[in-house]
């Protein structure tokens, strides 16, 4: 199991729910379970917990381009398994 990181959202950054249209994650602070293959990102809005999964591949662009900071960022990110 992977230990939970915490970053903030300060871009665009969008997930998309199987094979529909794809969806704003809102900005300000989210959790973050980084896993070999994939991202899950957590946060609170008001009343409404939302998350979304995300391939490791698009987490690590969206931090490259600085949609996402990742407030653990010292911690190694794993490189995808093929």
């Amino acid at each position: 199991m992977s230990v939970p990181r915490y970053g903030r959202i300060v871009g665009k950054v969008e997930y998309r729910e199987g094979d529909g249209q794809t969806i704003a994650v809102r900005p300000g602070p989210v959790e973050l379970v980084v896993t070999a293959n994939d991202v899950t990102l957590s946060w609170t809005e008001g009343e409404t917990h939302g998350s979304a999964a995300m391939p490791l591949t698009d987490f690590q662009r969206y931090r490259s381009e600085g949609a996402i900071v990742d407030d653990d960022a010292q911690a190694e990110i794993p490189a995808k398994q093929e």
